[in-house]
């Protein structure tokens, strides 16, 4: 028995509410993913990486201390707003940080098995930026779809959970089907109905879940995304886009843990 897989069997409590509190820390960080790496691929000055500059407000570039940057606490204690100069602290890291903290913490209280909860983990750590990112900038990178992809692949090629060869066709086919109907619409319509991250994003979801499972997560993808634009569309009556990317990444989720949860899928 492992050291994780005792803790677990010690601390049945103590363990989903240490991995909810390591969750809400790397919702944290994603939340610096998700602001940062549009401004570093689109090259803007001053966009830095992710480790430089420090923390800091947008507006007045004032360093947060060390209380400032603590997760979930220090958004509640500032009541949402810069200390230095009052300007909002956006909602959705608040809700990046919570929903990072629930996820971690309810999935080591019900996920079997600790290889399937860390690849959870890593897969929700990808997917949550790509969101993120998506829905306000529709832009998937590279540099977080690829990585994706590959650990996707090298996740089948150690654990076995998934034969490689199902891996590496979901890959393939996963863009190949999206690349496809954007021509398609493309040819008939003149539009582009879709961008080339969708493709690659599709392409590392069929990596993690399979070929197999490319039907249903194109169905709940376009499904969710039916219901999200209906939801959102008095907000954002002014902008036609539609970013595919979050229904992607919720379709990947919803899957995967559904084949961890349940092996026979």
């Amino acid at each position: 028995m492992n050291t994780v897989a005792l803790m677990r069997e010690i601390y049945p409590v103590g363990f989903p509410v240490m991995s909810a509190i390591l969750g809400s820390m790397v919702g944290s960080f994603l939340g610096v993913v998700a602001e940062r790496v549009p401004g570093m691929v689109m090259e803007e000055e001053g966009a830095g990486n992710l480790l430089f500059p420090a923390s800091h407000c947008p507006v007045c570039q004032h360093d947060l201390a060390a209380w400032e940057n603590i997760p979930l606490v220090s958004w509640l204690v500032l009541r949402g707003r810069c200390r230095q100069c009052g300007t909002a602290i956006p909602l959705r890291l608040l809700m990046l940080e919570l929903v990072t903290a629930l996820f971690f913490g309810l999935t080591a209280l019900f996920i079997p098995g600790e290889p399937a909860l860390f690849s959870l983990w890593l897969l929700a750590a990808f997917l949550l930026p790509l969101a993120m990112i998506d829905w306000q900038h529709q832009l998937l990178p590279d540099c977080l779809t690829q990585p994706l992809l590959w650990a996707g692949l090298l996740l089948h090629l150690v654990d076995h959970t998934l034969p490689l060869k199902d891996a590496l066709v979901g890959g393939v086919a996963g863009y190949l089907s999206l690349w496809s109907l954007y021509w398609a619409f493309r040819l008939l319509t003149g539009r582009e109905g879709l961008g080339y991250g969708d493709f690659k994003l599709l392409a590392a979801l069929g990596a993690w879940c399979g070929w197999q499972a490319l039907p249903t997560l194109e169905l709940i993808a376009a499904l969710s995304g039916i219901v999200g634009y209906f939801a959102t569309r008095h907000a954002n009556k002014n902008n036609r886009i539609i970013s595919f990317g979050p229904y992607l990444a919720f379709a990947g989720m919803t899957v995967f843990v559904y084949q961890v949860a349940c092996p026979t899928f």
